[in-house]
């Protein structure tokens, strides 16, 4: 039995709250389990420690440095996901529901540790290149940085996803060196307060870059400068009450709203009940009706169809439906849990009879709900309601009216248009999904649908083996969308560290950008090396380091001996009557023995540092190369990236780019790329 006890705020290093105010009641049989706490924060305290611990202690790792850190917690909180579970339970999650909740929100660690240490440097400046001549004569160029804001990022969440909540939104402003203030939902801030007590645990994160608020913000976003930042997920008009925050609005202070939608699920006109796409559309809506008892920011709310089809649509839901068992879940069976609280409860009951005025009710309490376990009666459950609207074109509550729980609401349509004129009724959704079989309904109907949509999931039998589905965010992919949804943008890959960084245009000469920048810039000294470059272990390599190799002069015996090893005939470097009546008036060397020739006279080709050439970045073949010109090349060391990774033998390895130019004897270049190499470490 769990005993009651009162939740701590973390502030300023220090757990705070001993005094019990707001009752928290299990969603299962609405038990008391937890408190609120009544001591008042100081959230003066909790900027400023941000600031000036938090700030400092980040910014002594660099980006690689904090990519680590997200792995080792990532690992850290792997081993103990069964104590979250646990919690999670008490929200009246099914174990699949915890799961996207726990494991997603732990994967989205790993995900981001794993991006970070594929495209970020080991540095705090992030080139965000190429950089561009301004001039003439070559002194003069420009480029743009990212570094981090030495601010603090307030993250505010909804109660539905207690745990990925937090750390999707933890994960990239940590890789970006800003330490947040994290205020989940009071309902279920309990299990993100287990989380971050985990968090602290571990002893992995540097002092003062993460805090929690448990109860409510106060002054918290008076507090806030330009340099700050706050992220919010939840209803559409909290989102908008926070964003005129008058003192928000007078500090500029980067707001990024990511709230609930009405998100559709067209099933296209090509598609019939004989189809194995039907059977996938009714799988999904049903799945997102019932998963997490509906209470996603992503849920299919709206469900289009082809009018002719709206009957057996809604026949076939009705069948899935009742076979949704509702109750405890740790009753063998249930599939489907409670709503997080009674107050929940209430608020979808309102919302559901406002939906129900003028249309059919096909499914709801009434076909047989009876929640299994003990002490459901008391529990926040919900049954799942299904509406037909059959003029939902003219209703405009099922366009405008959410209820946060296991409802939709079926609506016909007569064309595609109208399909799509129907979705963006929703005036901006995190998604939409398109269920169809033809490409060419695809192409027509992804692009009006991106405008209104933040993501559009395409679903056939092809994605179906795949699919992650209708309502799961991926770390990799934008999450956000315009309109109603909040106009913002989490996730999307290293695009949401991004978010959290500064951009800043930088002038100067190209050496100058080469030594803010940490990469070597076209046009900028180079260290012309007395030893071969691949012959320095990665600690003694310096960026700018640089060899100018021999010269090679093409021959005829070339083209035809690449010809024959590659195969490649192509016209252009065998046919000299067809090639004269070309751009290039004469025949060309194939750009890929260029390629080849290049790595000839810079490769060292005796055992050292450089392990493996592991791939080319920007690869151009800018001018022809003819039978009589000479090449030569410039091997320089453009980027280091210490991964502080070992070998099987304990020896540390990291990446090196180098930028070559392959020239001809009129020094024009012919040809430019980076190739990325793995260097050993010196022993």
């Amino acid at each position: 039995m769990h005993t009651p006890s009162t939740l701590q705020s973390l502030i300023a290093g220090r757990w705070l709250g001993s005094e019990p105010h707001q009752p928290l009641h299990g969603a299962l049989d609405n038990r008391l389990i937890y408190h609120t706490h009544a001591d008042k924060i100081d959230f003066d305290e909790a900027v400023t420690y941000a600031r000036r611990t938090g700030v400092p202690a980040l910014m002594r790792l660099d980006f690689q440095k904090r990519a680590q850190v997200l792995k080792a917690l990532a690992l850290y909180l792997m081993e103990r996901k069964e104590e979250l579970y646990a919690i999670s339970h008490l929200t009246g999650a099914t174990r699949p529901d915890s799961w996207v909740d726990v494991e997603g929100g732990i994967g989205t660690l790993f995900a981001y540790a794993s991006m970070g240490g594929r495209e970020l440097p080991s540095s705090n400046v992030l080139h965000e290149g190429p950089a561009m001549a301004l001039g003439k004569r070559g002194g003069f160029a420009g480029t743009h940085i990212l570094v981090p804001r030495g601010g603090v990022a307030v993250h505010i969440n909804a109660f539905n996803f207690p745990i990925w909540g937090l750390l999707e939104k933890f994960a990239p402003s940590f890789l970006a060196a800003m330490p947040c203030i994290a205020k989940p939902a009071t309902a279920t801030s309990y299990l993100t307060h287990a989380v971050v007590k985990l968090m602290m645990a571990s002893n992995l994160l540097p002092e003062g870059c993460l805090q929690l608020v448990i109860g409510g913000t106060g002054d918290l976003l008076d507090r806030l400068g330009g340099f700050d930042a706050v992220t919010f997920t939840g209803s559409a008009d909290t989102a908008a009450k926070l964003r005129a925050n008058p003192n928000l609005i007078r500090e500029s202070v980067p707001f990024t709203a990511e709230a609930d939608s009405l998100n559709a699920a067209i099933l296209a006109p090509d598609v019939t009940p004989d189809d194995e796409e039907f059977d996938l559309f009714v799988k999904e809506v049903a799945r997102e009706m019932t998963g997490k008892a509906g209470q996603k920011c992503t849920a299919i709310r709206r469900v289009i169809v082809p009018e002719h089809l709206v009957d057996a649509v809604g026949e076939r839901l009705r069948a899935r439906l009742a076979k949704i068992v509702v109750g405890n879940p740790q009753v063998e069976g249930v599939r489907m849990g409670a709503l997080a609280s009674k107050d929940q409860q209430r608020d979808v009951a309102e919302r559901v009879e406002m939906l129900a005025r003028g249309n059919e009710v096909l499914f709801s309490a009434r076909d047989g709900f009876q929640p299994v376990g003990a002490g459901c009666a008391d529990g926040a459950f919900f049954a799942p309601t299904l509406i037909l609207a059959r003029h939902g074109a003219a209703n405009a509550a099922v366009h405008d009216v959410e209820a946060f729980g296991p409802v939709s609401t079926i609506v016909p349509y007569r064309g595609i248009d109208e399909a799509l004129a129907l979705a963006a009724r929703g005036r901006g959704s995190l998604v939409t999904t398109l269920v169809t079989k033809d490409p060419a309904i695809a192409a027509q109907a992804v692009p009006v649908a991106a405008a209104s949509h933040g993501r559009v999931h395409i679903l056939d039998r092809e994605a179906a083996v795949d699919s992650t589905g209708h309502g799961s965010p991926l770390p990799q992919l934008k999450h956000g969308g315009p309109g109603r949804a909040g106009g913002g943008e989490e996730l999307g890959g290293i695009r949401a560290v991004k978010h959290f960084l500064q951009r800043a245009a930088v002038q100067g000469s190209p050496t100058m950008l080469a030594a803010v920048t940490g990469e070597y810039v076209r046009g900028a000294a180079v260290k012309e090396s007395e030893v071969h470059p691949f012959r320095r272990h990665f600690e003694d390599l310096e960026v700018g380091h640089s060899l100018l190799t021999h010269r090679r002069t093409v021959a005829e015996a070339d083209i035809v001996n690449f010809g024959g090893v590659s195969g490649d005939y192509f016209y252009m470097h065998f046919d000299e009557i067809a090639a004269k009546d070309t751009q290039f008036g004469q025949r060309i060397a194939h750009g890929y023995f260029v390629l080849s020739a290049a790595a000839g006279l810079f490769v060292s080709p005796a055992p050292g540092p450089v392990l493996a050439n592991y791939g080319l970045d920007n690869l151009r073949f800018v001018a022809p190369v003819a039978i009589g010109d000479t090449i030569r090349a410039r091997l320089t060391c453009k980027r280091k990236v210490d991964r502080n990774r070992t070998d099987e033998a304990g020896r540390g390895q990291g990446v090196v780019a180098w930028d070559v130019q392959v020239t001809n004897q009129r020094d024009e270049l012919v040809a430019s790329y980076d190739i990325l190499t793995l260097v050993q470490k010196r022993a």
